[in-house]
């Protein structure tokens, strides 16, 4: 019994510390702004984790624009929830699927561009609190689109307004000018296994 006491005790007194440091720490930030966050990585989770934010925002109360590139031509299970909201998400598709089942380059700057201007109006928009901007980092990889118009568009947004990008090889430069940054690491994929694609896990 002694000892579990002591180590109850000593338990309590780091639990104590952690606290007030904690506290100390929660104090000094009282900062709000709106933020842009770049999810990128090899790893899968990058668009799920963008769209869990759409799900607290819903909760709040709050309009969110969710702009998906390169993404359009497979009906995803994330669509049919948002449609469900349709006073808070507008939820726009407007890709034409990967670049190696386009094999079009043109046709896919004029797809990028087309989704990007949307992308644009919806950042200006006062009426919208959260712009998610789903595989532009894909885009701005193949020169879709100047990273420095891109950057021009997102950093000149109003102070309160939240920003999302997501996709593989983010820019540097959005890196830089990012408040937070996920860098999704793959550890293990059953699609490595023979694994297809399925419902509710990656669409």
């Amino acid at each position: 019994m002694t000892d579990d006491t002591d180590l109850n005790a000593k338990h309590n007194a780091k639990m104590a510390k952690i606290q007030t440091a904690r506290a100390k720490m929660m104090a000094e930030r009282q900062i709000e702004k709106g933020l842009l966050i770049v999810n990128t990585g090899t790893g899968k989770g990058k668009t799920t984790a963008a769209l869990g934010m759409v799900c607290r925002a819903i909760g709040h109360g709050q309009k969110v624009a969710v702009i998906q590139f390169v993404k359009g031509a497979l009906k995803t299970g994330e669509k049919v929830v948002f449609d469900a909201f349709p006073d808070q998400v507008e939820f726009k598709p407007m890709g034409e699927g990967f670049t190696w089942d386009t094999q079009d380059r043109a046709r896919d700057i004029a797809v990028a561009r087309e989704a990007w201007e949307v992308v644009k109006a919806r950042i200006t928009d006062p009426e919208i609190d959260m712009v998610v901007c789903d595989e532009l980092n894909i885009v701005l990889r193949y020169d879709y689109l100047p990273v420095d118009e891109v950057l021009e568009a997102i950093t000149t947004r109003a102070e309160g307004k939240h920003v999302i990008v997501t996709g593989r090889n983010a820019p540097q430069a959005l890196i830089d000018a990012a408040d937070l940054v996920t860098d999704m690491t793959m550890v293990k994929h059953p699609f490595r296994s023979g694994v297809k694609a399925q419902a509710g896990i990656e669409f």
